[in-house]
């Protein structure tokens, strides 16, 4: 079990490499974490709703995600509640502590999980939640330390140094720890270290000195490593690739909503050669941007208020009035239109917020949950298959001039025939509820040469790029880094005791 000294650590990372290098040497190993709080999420064959990185760990396992991989995940909806998610669907919507109250059959259900896994693979990789040791969330706990308990799992404790303190997040850490939870902390993983490792040997010894536990491993920090990330924390250090002032680089503005979810959608966008993308809030203005993206929300009144709150209303309603392109994807897409009623209160309180009025389309929070996967096509077929997901509430109905924007042909292996999504006459402004849109590489090309001439820009040949292979090669780097940095010898060692 991977468990961290506190949150964005690395704990996902390290599941994802353990099980691409256990893979690799033949191993039938699977991801499994109990509960997961993230905005990044998937839709699975089956039509369940898991966490993201868990899927990411399952790709580097080799297998099809699951959602026994990840039975519990929250998905925040305001500053007190979230969404609960068990077994890929809606649970309810909870408090803090209205959740706890449901523990005892919700560990029930993590439990059929992890024993179903057991059953089925030679190996499992489980990762924990936030710090291992948040004392006031003990009692309560089924992701970290009780469920290395059930499991009987060796625990190994992953640190972050590069944002410091890392001799107070084991060493304090290990204090922190009953006598009994201690017995099951088999060492300690350091991560993202940057410079000469020779320079914390030092540093290993006091470590292990101080704790009786070894020093499993010093990872460097390989900040080109690039691999989905499970939440909007990890928004603050995307990286800009490609020049924003260059006059043949195009432009790609993602509008950084408080209740951003999915946004792993634009990673294929960030890899494409003469792509430049960058997310963007109310302290940066539009200009330049050659296409803007409303992304999902896990809120969407909530965002709507932000753009108007913060003045980025007006903006991206003038930048559509100016020429300019704009895709909603999901959430993004009911912003786009001219209202989000919300009568059954699913947002929160009951009520009705007009939009940026771009597409003529009127939303309507209720209902089920809308979880599948898809098949679709551009109207008449013509254009290239697509594969991508929907995760939504509510449903939107048009209300003036524009056509779908899809057709989806398939929904979880079942023919179908709907539209999806809406497009202007002009067709500079659509929106779709179809996640993983991008991933399609073919799809892909033909949007950004699309917006290319539109921009009245030349068209520059590049190698293709496949999207699954560039994930599957970084998964391999991942794999290589950490089999040359860590003590695999001991921990193949653990897995025997």
């Amino acid at each position: 079990m991977i468990l961290g000294s506190g949150s964005d650590v690395g704990k996902s990372v390290m599941a994802a490499g353990l099980c691409r290098i256990f893979r690799q040497e033949g191993i039938r190993v699977a991801p499994f974490k109990a509960q997961n709080m993230a905005l990044n999420s998937f839709i699975t064959p089956e039509g369940g709703e898991m966490g993201r990185a868990q899927v990411v760990q399952a790709q580097a396992a080799g297998l099809a995600p699951h959602v026994d991989m990840n039975p519990i995940l929250l998905k925040p909806s305001s500053e007190v509640g979230s969404q609960v998610i068990v077994h890929g669907q809606v649970y309810g919507n909870f408090s803090a502590q209205e959740y706890y109250r449901h523990k005892p059959r919700l560990v029930r259900k993590v439990m059929e999980s992890y024993r179903r896994l057991r059953e089925a693979y030679e190996l499992i990789i489980l990762e924990g939640a936030g710090s291992a040791v948040e004392l006031n969330l003990k009692k309560n706990d089924l992701v970290n330390l009780q469920m290395a308990k059930k499991a009987g799992a060796a625990v190994l404790l992953v640190a972050d140094i590069d944002r410091g303190g890392v001799f107070a997040a084991t060493i304090g850490s290990f204090h922190l720890l009953t006598r009994g939870e201690r017995r099951l902390l088999a060492g300690f993983i350091i991560n993202k270290f940057r410079g000469d490792p020779e320079l914390f040997k030092e540093g290993e010894r006091i470590i292990e000195t101080r704790t009786g536990r070894p020093v499993l491993g010093v990872v460097p920090y390989a900040p080109d490593l690039v691999l989905p990330e499970e939440d909007s924390v990890a928004l603050g250090r995307k990286h800009c690739p490609g020049d924003w002032s260059a006059a043949s680089c195009l432009r790609i503005g993602v509008v950084r909503l408080p209740h951003i979810s999915n946004y792993t959608d634009f990673d294929p966008l960030e890899q494409e050669p003469g792509v430049s993308l960058r997310y963007l809030d109310h302290r940066q203005g539009l200009d330049g941007v050659d296409l803007l993206i409303l992304p999902g929300t896990k809120n969407s009144i909530s965002d709507l208020i932000y753009l108007k709150e913060s003045g980025l209303f007006p903006q991206i309603q003038a930048y559509a009035q100016n020429g300019g392109c704009l895709v909603g994807i999901c959430g993004g897409y009911q912003i786009l239109g001219l209202e989000i009623q919300d009568p059954l209160g699913v947002e929160g309180p009951p009520r009705t917020e007009p939009g940026l009025g771009l597409l003529p389309v009127i939303t309507i929070m209720a209902g089920a949950k809308t979880t599948t996967q898809v098949q679709a096509r551009t109207p008449g077929g013509a254009g290239p298959l697509i594969e991508a997901y929907e995760i939504h509430m509510g449903e939107t109905r048009s209300r003036g001039e524009g056509q779908a924007a899809l057709e989806i042909i398939s929904r979880n292996g079942r023919p179908v025939s709907v539209g999806d999504g809406w497009v202007s006459p002009d067709r500079r402004v659509w929106g779709t509820y179809l996640h993983g849109l991008f991933d399609n590489d073919e799809f892909r090309r033909k949007f950004l040469a699309a917006i290319t001439r539109s921009q009245g820009q030349a068209e520059e040949s590049a190698p293709a790029l496949s999207f699954r292979d560039f994930q599957e090669a970084q998964l391999d780097r991942l794999a290589d880094l950490m089999r040359q940095h860590l003590d695999m010898a001991r921990i193949r060692a653990l897995m025997r005791a």
